[in-house]
């Protein structure tokens, strides 16, 4: 029995023409909030502050530094600034706890040492020989 097996994982999936609908709703927002400008402010204005507005929704919808949005780059850069860049080992103190009984260290005597002849090392290589 065959299977499909889903490929192209990684992609998001395109909603309206070429866009996603993460793109999409970027751009939605740009509209809003330059509808909110273009009530707001008079033509000139209007004018001067669409194009910056533009531009950062823009890269947030399409622009994709290292393989990530824009926006998830942003939080990463801000989460790198904020972080402590030291990590500083620091061994716990050993809790003695009554009901655990304490671990008294126990010499270990040595192996004896194995005499290995000839006649054993030939049946050895014989046993690795063989094909099982």
């Amino acid at each position: 029995m065959l299977f499909n097996i889903p490929q192209f994982i990684d992609k998001e999936d395109k909603l309206v023409g070429p866009l996603t609908a993460k793109q999409l709703g970027w751009m939605f927002g740009m509209g809003g909030v330059l509808l909110l400008l273009w009530t707001v402010l008079d033509t000139g204005a209007f004018i001067l502050a669409s194009i910056p507005v533009a531009g950062i929704f823009g890269a947030l919808a399409f622009y994709r530094p290292n393989g990530m949005s824009l926006f998830a780059f942003i939080g990463s850069v801000i989460n790198f600034t904020w972080k402590p860049k030291m990590y500083v080992w620091r061994r716990l103190p050993e809790i003695i706890d009554a009901k655990k009984p304490s671990h008294k260290k126990v010499p270990v005597s040595r192996a004896e040492k194995k005499i290995v002849n000839s006649n054993k090392l030939e049946e050895l290589s014989k046993l690795l020989d063989q094909n099982h």
